[in-house]
């Protein structure tokens, strides 16, 4: 299955955390595909003196979404991901995000697919759109290039 992930890190080495992240993927979830730019933001929902360096990755995975969701957490602690404020936006040394797993809708207690917010957010949208802009939203039914688009006349 083909899916895509936002990753993102404020803390430390941003970019080396990014890259450590994408070789964990590729070991423990499945063959990278395709990498985006580094795009720089601001901390969204939160304040921060920490900026983010972002990326979307397509990755090829035989893992089904929970082991998706159980695998992504994995790295995420074994990097030292610490989870303090009780769902609450925070710094962070790397997050891995679902975006997409294939063009399938997927809506659990601990997991919704599509990601939820991603539309709204520049720091998914761009890299996305980067590696994916014919890619169309299962439940939007918009390509990612049109809702990148539109997130850009928003602003």
């Amino acid at each position: 299955m083909q899916i895509y992930l936002g990753l993102g890190s404020n803390l430390g080495n941003k970019r080396l955390n990014i890259l450590r992240a994408t070789e964990m993927i590729n070991e423990e979830i499945g063959r990278v595909l395709i990498s985006s730019s580094f795009f720089e933001s601001k901390p969204w929902h939160f304040e921060s003196d920490n900026t983010f360096v972002n990326i979307a990755l397509k990755v090829d995975t035989t893992l089904r979404p929970e082991e998706l969701l159980t695998a992504c957490k994995k790295i995420e602690r074994e990097m030292g991901r610490i989870y303090t404020k009780n769902g609450e936006y925070e710094d962070r040394i790397i997050d891995i995000d679902i975006l997409f797993y294939g063009e399938k809708i997927i809506k659990t207690e601990n997991l919704t697919i599509p990601h939820e917010t991603m539309e709204q957010r520049d720091f998914v949208m761009i890299p996305l759109c980067e590696i994916a802009p014919d890619f169309i939203h299962p439940v939007l039914k918009k390509s990612i290039q049109e809702l990148c688009k539109s997130l850009n006349e928003s602003k």
